[in-house]
């Protein structure tokens, strides 16, 4: 029985054994992993992939512009793979926290073999060693072996080296050290990296994620006054790093910023009031914004203690540990006022509006309020390139289906708003407001219109842009200014091609005209003219059932060049040169007879006027898309200017600067800084009594050409003393 319980007992000892060594096994080989070059360098790519992404997709943007660049299934990828906030994301904070254990440890492990031999003398060397160098030389001198080493000693510290003399068995080592610092540049360039990551995840969001952990903290994703925001949502003044915005229109203040998270905002209170006296824009002689300044008076919370200070681009104001930037500039609310005139149906009559930027509006016509306008911006000026105007509707009107040379008849009346051959310099062309009309189905287009009419192609229009998602360049109507620089003569236009009896009167007229009563024979050419000028402007006004189906579905060029399919290929030329006459002459008439009907005099049949003409139906026809109840047209406005400032608390900022400050040492050591070792064996000479012989070897890390001529050199100046 005793021997079966000693043998168990020793089996349970070489397992606990057994055990223990595994464990350390497993221990020594992952700290062999975390402190690998291979290992730091796999950190450091990741690192640098996650930064292109980071650099290329704007970070922190709101979800809906992520959704439609990407599209839903690529939104829900990229968002599970945190790229929108990338340096924020637990992954990329891990790898940081890994590659500040990895280089720890690589310094942990080497930085004491460094710097002891950087101490080191290595004065443990033989003769014999010594030959097996290649760079090495023998002399013989007749100076006694002491007086030689002294004055070998004495040369080589005069060439900056560091000496030290040890005696051996019959003999005499000089050991000599020169650039040891080079070692030193490893360790300042690992402690940098060290340095710099600790610097970043300080300023990064992980003392916000501590707080949101341990505290029960969660991000704020309604609407509200921001004062009245719960506690749960809002984060002290003790926070020790943050960076967030806070948005003042001049004449308000703010004592909170707004920290963007993924599902919505926290709160960062501020020891500190801002308020914004004054927002400051200055402008360069092409138009281009120039300086971004904002006059402002900080408030102590705690004492009242009052200062004015003004900010500026790359200027902050630093208070408390705390930085105010100017980040840039929006809209503080401002108030407009507008003039809305309807874009469908035969009624003229316009209406005021009035709304202010970032609010709402119920658009009142005709007793319907099926439209709220949202009013997402104003600018009180634009610098634009007038050659780069973007799109215009016409664009999308030429028939493919027709002959080639009937294409570029109708594209020689449609034209297109980016097509300016003038390229100029940048200029202002004055306000613009841009807003939403929403429909009661919560569909919603997006419109920017200009205040005051713009010289394009040699003509002033007022610009009309509209889009339909926010990914897309607007796209702009292009309404002619009249004699007085308004839109009334095209809105007259526009509600004389709607009403039919207008229509037959232009028609009647176009026809009386074109075929003087003093002809004989003529009532049946001119009844046929009335009849085409009539289908024609039908066609056009989008009235013309036998086109598209029904009334409506097709209007402008469009209408006509899908009408103008029905004649045979052979005759479309023809047919098209004949139609377009008709409907140019009847659409002067038209125009005539509206100004009788609201009592003014007919306008001469200039080259100005009919200028005039022609951009108008390139326009009505545009109208078809324009798809708008109304057409708004700014008349004034009260401009109110918020500036946005970034706040931050960055106790990371001084420890980045310090790592920067080493990587630079480090670098310049281990680039510049070359290390170099040199030794003298001085012995008695066996052959000559009184006499000295000389070994001499040297070694560098790197074998340069200068290496190799310091080498000579020192050669040469050390055998002076051979016999």
């Amino acid at each position: 029985m005793s021997t079966s319980n000693s043998e168990v007992k020793v089996d349970e000892i070489t397992t606990a054994g057994i055990q223990l060594k595994t464990s350390r096994r497993w221990l020594a080989d992952a700290v062999e992993l975390l402190s690998s070059m291979r290992f730091a360098i796999s950190l450091l790519t990741i690192i640098a992939v996650a930064s292109v992404i980071g650099t290329v997709l704007k970070q922190n943007e709101p979800m809906p512009n992520y959704v439609n660049q990407f599209g839903p299934f690529w939104f829900e990828v990229f968002g599970k793979l945190g790229l929108y906030a990338v340096y924020s994301s637990w992954w990329f904070l891990l790898i940081m926290t890994f590659l500040v254990i990895s280089t720890s440890l690589c310094i942990a492990r080497n930085a004491p073999k460094m710097i002891k031999d950087v101490r080191s003398w290595r004065e443990n060397v033989r003769e014999q060693s010594l030959r097996n160098f290649h760079h090495k030389a023998e002399w013989t001198s007749a100076t006694a072996p002491a007086e030689l080493a002294r004055q070998l000693a004495e040369r080589i510290a005069a060439k900056g080296y560091k000496t030290k003399l040890v005696a051996k068995d019959n003999a005499t080592l000089i050991s000599a050290k020169q650039g040891a610092a080079n070692k030193w540049g490893y360790i300042f360039a690992h402690s940098a990296i060290v340095i710099i990551c600790i610097g970043g995840l300080l300023d990064s969001d992980l003392p916000i994620r501590a707080q949101q952990w341990l505290y029960g903290k969660t991000p704020f994703n309604g609407n509200g006054i921001i004062a009245q925001i719960p506690e749960e949502h809002r984060l002290g003044l003790g926070n020790p790093t943050f960076r967030g915005n806070t948005l003042i229109p001049e004449g308000s203040a703010s004592s909170t910023a707004i920290i963007p998270q993924k599902d919505g905002v926290m709160i960062q209170d501020l020891p500190f009031t801002i308020q914004l006296k004054k927002f400051i824009i200055d402008f360069y002689s092409t138009g281009m914004p120039k300086l971004f300044a904002s006059e402002v008076v900080i408030r102590d919370n705690a004492d009242g203690h009052t200062f004015a200070a003004t900010i500026k681009v790359n200027q902050p104001l630093i208070y408390k540990g705390i930085a105010v930037y100017q980040s840039s500039f929006e809209d503080g609310g401002s108030k407009l006022k507008l003039t809305a005139y309807p874009m469908a149906g035969a009624g003229t009559a316009s209406f005021p509006v009035s709304g202010e930027v970032n609010g709402t509006t119920p658009l009142v016509n005709n007793g319907n309020t099926d439209y709220t306008i949202e009013w997402s911006g104003f600018r009180p000026f634009n610098v634009e390139n007038m050659a780069q105007s973007g799109d215009d509707l016409r664009a999308v009107t030429k028939a493919k289906s027709l002959n080639q040379r009937l294409g570029e008849d109708l594209s020689s009346h449609l034209g297109n708003a980016a097509k300016s051959a003038n390229k100029k310099d940048l200029r202002n062309v004055g306000p613009s407001v841009q807003y939403k009309l929403r429909d009661k189905t919560g569909q919603a287009r997006e419109f920017s219109n200009y205040m005051q009419s713009i010289k394009v192609d040699d003509a002033y229009v007022f610009l009309a842009g509209v889009r339909d998602t926010p990914d897309e360049p607007f796209r702009y109507l292009r309404i002619p200014a009249d004699d007085e620089d308004t839109v009334q003569e095209w809105m007259r236009m526009r509600a004389a091609l709607l009403n039919p009896e207008l229509r037959q009167a232009a028609a009647h007229r176009y026809a009386q005209r074109a075929i003087p009563e003093s002809r004989e024979g003529i009532a049946t050419l001119r009844v046929q003219l009335e009849q085409s000028a009539m289908r024609g402007l039908s066609l056009f006004a989008g009235s013309d059932k036998q086109v598209g189906g029904q009334a409506g579905e097709l209007a402008g060029y469009l209408a006509i060049s899908k009408f103008l399919e029905q004649v045979p290929p052979q005759e479309q030329e023809k047919a098209a040169d004949i139609f377009m006459k008709i409907l140019n002459g009847s659409m002067w008439d038209l125009w005539q007879v509206a100004r009788e009907k609201d009592g003014l005099k007919q306008l001469p049949a200039d080259e100005k006027h009919a200028r005039f003409l022609q951009l108008a139906t390139n326009a009505l026809s545009d109208a078809s898309f324009y798809n708008a109840p109304v057409y708004l047209q700014m008349t004034g406005f009260d401009e109110i200017k918020a500036s946005v400032f970034q706040v931050t608390r960055s106790p990371g900022k001084k420890v980045v600067y310090l790592g920067c400050l080493l990587l630079v040492l480090g670098v310049f050591s281990m680039l510049y800084v070359r290390e170099r070792r040199l030794w003298v064996w001085i012995r008695p000479d066996q052959d000559a009594a009184g006499q000295s012989h000389a070994l001499m070897a040297m070694s560098s890390q790197r074998k340069t050409l200068d290496f190799e001529k310091e080498f000579e050199v020192l050669r040469t100046q050390l055998k002076q003393s051979e016999a």
